[in-house]
């Protein structure tokens, strides 16, 4: 059993979000730490000007409240944290900081460009300090 487990979450797979949150609840040891880690993307600066700073305020509320939902529907204890940057690297980062012996993240069905396991998958499995879980 593991006694922190850092849970990576694409609100826009809300499926596959609450299914690989019921996994961590599974395998946490007694008294373990569940931590659901939403990343909203920064975005290139060309784009950023042309949008208000309340968008990506908006954002983050939003990943805040589908957490909060998901982890009512789910039925499980867990805390929520968002970050923001590029999704591999905040997540290693969240794991780090939180000292996670368990990621659990959800691959996407791949192109060709990352047809093993999926781009920000692949980079926490290749970077990752800690046991790494891919739900397919």
């Amino acid at each position: 059993m593991y006694k922190t487990i850092l849970v990576a979450v694409d609100i826009a797979q809300a499926e596959k979000a609450e299914r690989i949150l019921k996994q961590a609840a599974q395998l946490s040891a007694s008294g373990g730490r569940i931590l659901m880690i939403n990343v909203v993307e920064e975005l290139p600066a060309y784009v950023v000007s042309d949008l208000s700073v309340d968008m990506l305020v908006d954002a983050r509320k939003r990943a805040e409240t589908e957490l909060s939902e998901l982890r009512n529907t789910a039925g499980v204890k867990a805390d929520i944290e968002i970050r923001q940057g590029a999704p591999a690297r905040e997540i290693l980062a969240a794991a780090e900081d939180a000292k996670a012996d368990l990621i659990i993240v959800a691959s996407h069905v791949p192109d060709l460009s990352n047809y093993i396991i999926g781009a920000t998958a692949d980079r926490v499995v290749r970077h990752a300090k800690c046991s790494v879980l891919i739900d397919r």
